[in-house]
């Protein structure tokens, strides 16, 4: 057997938009999935949608046992995470051969598949690789991350599907490409701004409630995240926004250490359950089979 783990993530700025070639910028964080594959000759079909494509993609009979660190359906990457773990798992356990740049493209196409072709690079690629990532329609380009940045999750604990989120921003594009086209250019527009003021934290705080805003205007918005992240900016937070789809999962807030534990606590207040984490510099790793 093969055990592997990736990190999760936080998507910074640029959700939604990113789909459709536009800038974005995630980052990976502490919290991991750990994937345990062992190959057999017959095995049940998996609970997960994509761990059952992971196996259907490389075309292998295995066991898939999974640990997480992460909650699932909650805008931290989770998915991405199980599909990295379990393709480099894969990889290693039926000595398939692949490199690392290969099988992270192999767990874009799972994603694609899973999510009905409307699935960005950007998850895949910062559980594989870990850091900071600026995601530009091809380009994929490690920036160099802040000396302390400060920042808090918060989990609504209400799920989201992603798929579904990314087909009804679709059918909005589709239905309304005058206006939905010019938001879409505004978030990469907003991206490509916070790329230059991580160590600006009142800047990025600005830019990061003017990209909720335009998120809310795409129609993923939640009164839960809402809630949250206005009782961080009370708490003294610079800036609050949803990570991920939306629709519910997480919001990220970028605050000075002194109101660290009063915006963690503004979260518990809203009903939600704050995530300390750090950022993941090394991404998906093999660990000790047990």
């Amino acid at each position: 057997m093969a055990t592997w783990s990736a990190p999760g993530k936080v998507f910074l700025f640029g959700e939604h938009a990113v789909v459709y070639g536009k800038p974005g910028i995630a980052m990976a964080i502490k919290q991991r999935v750990q994937v345990t594959v062992r190959r057999c000759r017959f095995a049940q079909r998996p609970n997960s949608p994509y761990i059952a494509e992971c196996l259907k993609f490389l075309d292998v009979k295995a066991s898939v046992y999974v640990r997480s660190q992460l909650p699932s359906a909650s805008g931290l990457g989770s998915s991405a995470a199980v599909t990295v773990a379990t393709l480099f798992a894969i990889n290693d356990e039926f000595q398939l051969g692949y490199n690392k740049e290969e099988v992270t493209g192999f767990a874009h196409e799972v994603e694609k598949a899973t999510q009905n072709g409307r699935a960005s690079a950007t998850d895949t690629y910062v559980s594989a690789y870990g850091g900071m990532v600026l995601i530009r329609g091809e380009e994929k380009r490690r920036l160099i991350p802040p000396e302390n940045f400060s920042i808090v999750i918060g989990n609504t604990q209400i799920p989201h599907h992603t798929a579904e989120l990314v087909r009804k921003v679709a059918e909005f594009r589709k239905s309304s490409p005058a206006v939905a086209n010019p938001i879409f250019d505004a978030i990469g527009a907003i991206a490509m701004e916070a790329m230059h003021n991580f160590d600006n934290p009142k800047e990025l705080g600005v830019l990061m409630n003017r990209n909720q805003s335009l998120l809310e205007a795409l129609g993923v918005g939640h009164p839960a995240l809402t809630r949250m992240n206005e009782a961080a900016k009370n708490a003294g937070a610079f800036g609050s926004k949803l990570s991920g789809a939306g629709g519910g999962g997480c919001v990220w807030a970028v605050c000075p250490r002194s109101a660290r534990n009063r915006v963690m606590n503004a979260f518990e207040s809203c009903d939600g359950k704050p995530i300390p984490t750090a950022i993941d510099m090394e991404g998906v790793r093999k660990e000790a089979d047990y």
